[in-house]
C-alpha cells in the first residue's frame, strides 16, 4: 500500500501517425480519466519545438482541462520562468486561481523546454539565465501573486528542481518542491537532503513538502508494460546520442528499433530506478522510491502511446496501491 497521495505529470506525447490537434484534444480526456480514478492533481509540462511533444502552453491546458472537471487539482509540472514575464505568470495562474478556486498549482521550473537554440532565444529574447536572473524571477512571481494579483485563493507554487542547487533555491523561498527523478534519478537524494536540511519555512509552506515525480508504465503483465514503455526508449536512445529531433514511433515501430549495447545498457539502469513491470512490481517500486526521500507525494508520467493505454496504466497503479499490503 502506498500511503501518500498519488498524482499525474501529462507531457503530450504527440504520436506518430497522429495529428498533434489530436493529443491535444486528449489533454482534458486524461485529465477527466484521471479525476474519476481519484487522483490528487494532473500538471502539464511546457515543451518547444520538439517532433515527440506538443508545444502546449500549461496555462491553456489548464484552463481547458479546469473547464471540463470539478475537483482534481491542475497546475504546471512546470512552466519556465526563464521564457515568461513574471508579472504576466502571476496574472495568468492568479486568474485560473479566481476562476477555479482552490485547485490551481504554479509550479515554476528553469529549463529552456527545448533542445534547439534558435528556439531558446526566440522565447527568451536573449542569451542563457544566469542563477541570479533566475532567482530573482522567482522572487519576482511570488510578490507579484500577492502584492499586484492579490485575488483569494492565490495558486500554489511550487519549485520544480533536479538538482540540489534547485532545491536550495527551494529551501530558501519557503516553497514546496517537486524533484524530476523521471528525468535525473541520480541526483534525486541528494536534493531531498539539501532541501529538509536548508528549509526556511514561508507564507506559503510551513514545513518541508516533497514531491517526487517518477516514469510510470504498468501493465498487465511485464511484457505487455515493456511493450508500452518502447516508444519513449526509442526518444530516449536519441537524445543520448544528442539528437532531439526523434519523433514518438508506435509501439510496433519501437518493438523493431535496433538499440545498440550501449544504448540498451543505458536505458535498463535508467528504468530500474523508475516503476516499469506490473501492478505489483510498479507499486512496490514507488512505494520503495516514497520511503527512501521520504515524499509527501508522488507524481507519476506515464508516457506511452495510447490515451486508453495510459489512464489504463494509472488505474492499474492506483487500485492496486490502495487494496495492497506490500511485505
Amino acid at each position: 500500500m502506498i500511503d501518500v497521495p498519488l498524482s499525474a505529470l501529462e507531457v503530450a506525447m504527440v504520436q506518430t501517425g497522429r495529428r498533434a490537434v489530436e493529443t491535444l484534444r486528449d489533454t482534458a480526456a486524461f485529465a477527466q480519466g484521471l479525476e474519476r480514478l481519484g487522483y490528487h492533481r494532473v500538471w502539464y509540462a511546457e515543451h518547444h519545438h520538439s517532433p515527440a511533444i506538443g508545444a502546449f502552453p500549461p496555462v491553456v491546458l489548464i484552463a481547458h482541462a479546469a473547464a471540463s472537471t470539478s475537483a482534481i487539482r491542475l497546475g504546471s509540472g512546470g512552466v519556465l520562468a526563464p521564457n515568461h514575464a513574471p508579472l504576466m505568470l502571476a496574472e495568468q495562474f492568479g486568474t485560473l486561481a479566481g476562476l477555479h478556486g482552490g485547485r490551481i498549482d504554479l509550479g515554476i521550473g528553469r529549463g529552456p523546454g527545448t533542445f534547439d537554440e534558435a528556439t531558446a532565444r526566440a522565447l527568451r529574447r536573449g542569451g542563457p539565465t544566469t542563477d541570479a536572473e533566475y532567482h530573482e524571477d522567482v522572487a519576482a512571481i511570488l510578490s507579484f501573486l500577492v502584492d499586484e494579483v492579490a485575488l483569494d485563493p492565490l495558486p500554489e507554487p511550487w519549485l520544480l528542481a533536479s538538482s540540489t542547487a534547485g532545491a536550495a533555491l527551494a529551501a530558501r523561498r519557503g516553497l514546496p518542491i517537486a524533484l524530476a527523478h523521471h528525468i535525473r534519478p541520480d541526483n534525486t537524494l541528494a536534493a531531498v537532503e539539501r532541501y529538509r536540511a536548508d528549509f526556511t519555512p514561508s507564507r506559503w509552506c510551513e514545513r518541508p513538502r516533497v514531491l517526487v515525480c517518477v516514469e510510470a508504465v504498468c501493465a498487465e503483465t511485464e511484457e505487455e508494460a515493456a511493450w508500452r514503455v518502447g516508444p519513449m526508449e526509442v526518444v530516449k536512445a536519441g537524445l543520448l546520442q544528442g539528437l532531439s529531433e526523434i519523433p514518438f514511433p508506435t509501439p510496433a515501430a519501437a518493438a523493431a528499433h535496433p538499440f545498440t549495447a550501449e544504448e540498451r545498457r543505458a536505458l535498463a539502469g535508467f528504468r530500474a530506478q523508475q516503476a516499469v513491470g506490473t501492478p505489483e512490481t510498479v507499486v512496490r517500486r514507488l512505494a520503495q522510491l516514497a520511503g527512501e526521500t521520504g515524499a509527501d507525494e508522488l507524481m507519476l508520467t506515464t508516457p506511452v502511446y495510447d490515451l486508453d493505454d495510459r489512464i489504463r496504466s494509472y488505474e492499474l497503479i492506483k487500485k492496486y496501491a490502495e487494496v495492497t499490503t506490500l511485505s
